[in-house]
């Protein structure tokens, strides 16, 4: 017998990172991060119409826009008789994610959290009617002591507040609290390779970095702050000892055939480059022949139809 279910509700969740896990409000429900993993979690508690209905769950699947709402793809794992769940690898979402999900009962009814938040998704019911959803909010960057970015704002020592914010947590305005030092405010991120957009908020008031000469132009008439976060590729290329010279070309140096010349270490050729988040396409020149990374199996042709080997940096 199918559960029927009286009434929609819905839910907004809002996931902030912290250092060694990703902290949560007590009052979220519907998902928690374990490390590299989003677990969904599914308590039938939650739901007093189904419990009281008497009807048997049979199966439980999570909906949304991750999986263009199919009710029958993305099926929980049964912990206990009230209690489902479904574990999912963060890297399979984009970077910085803000999804709309729901969870799917017996395949055919949505099934909501009796809490009175206004968040339409795209999702409708059976008579057309906008559904509400829960809202999987992640961010790619999160505050530790350990981060690899120390972002700081020299001076406004009498300041009450100083806010952080950027596209790295979709431009927060209470994520990131700079603590004062003795020449004015700093938080240290951990944040992935890429180029980030950002400003400080003093006391309500949003200013670029004075700092920082790097800047872009916003859609408010003003600017943003700019950086470039790059992350160390170490290239190898072991099987040539006999080689007398041995160059890296790519995209990230235009292709040069002279500038990036390797290093022999222990009978392999090494060379390291910092690079910036994203794609590139490589080769190795030895002693003047172009060969693909054969340690690399992942390589695509250019607009020209040759084949390089791809480095993918994130």
């Amino acid at each position: 017998m199918k559960i029927k279910l009286n009434y929609i509700f819905t839910i907004l969740c809002f996931l902030v990172f912290s250092f060694n896990s990703y902290a949560q409000n007590h009052n979220i429900k519907g998902y928690k991060i374990e490390g590299e993993d989003v677990i969904f979690i599914f308590d039938a508690n939650d739901y007093p119409n189904i419990l009281n209905n008497g009807d048997t769950i049979d199966n439980v699947f999570v909906s949304g826009e991750f999986n263009n709402w199919a009710k029958d793809q993305w099926k929980m794992d049964k912990v206990n008789d009230s209690i489902y769940q479904l574990r999912k690898q963060l890297s399979i979402f984009t970077s910085d994610f803000d999804w709309e999900f729901k969870f799917i009962v017996n395949s055919e009814h949505w099934a909501e959290p009796s809490i009175n938040f206004e968040n339409i998704a795209d999702a409708k019911d059976y008579r057309g009617h906008p559904l509400m959803t829960y809202n999987l909010k992640l961010y790619s960057a999160f505050a530790t002591i350990y981060g690899n970015v120390s972002f700081k704002l020299k001076g406004f020592t009498n300041a009450k507040n100083v806010i952080l914010s950027g596209t790295f947590n979709r431009w927060d305005e209470n994520g990131f609290i700079m603590k004062p030092t003795e020449n004015g405010w700093q938080v240290t991120l951990q944040l992935r390779p890429d180029i980030y957009e950002y400003k400080f908020i003093v006391d309500g008031e949003w200013i670029e970095d004075p700092q920082n000469p790097s800047m872009t132009k916003n859609n408010h008439h003003g600017f943003n702050s700019v950086i470039d976060v790059q992350k160390t590729v170490e290239f190898r290329l072991c099987d040539f000892p006999d080689a007398e010279t041995v160059i890296l070309s790519g995209e990230f140096n235009d292709w040069s055939e002279e500038n990036y010349k390797m290093t022999k270490v222990d009978d392999c050729w090494i060379y390291n480059e910092k690079l910036s988040g994203g794609k590139y396409h490589y080769k190795f020149i030895v002693d003047g022949e172009w060969i693909t990374d054969p340690i690399n199996t992942v390589k695509e042709y250019d607009d020209k139809g040759h084949i390089n080997s791809v480095c993918m940096v994130k």
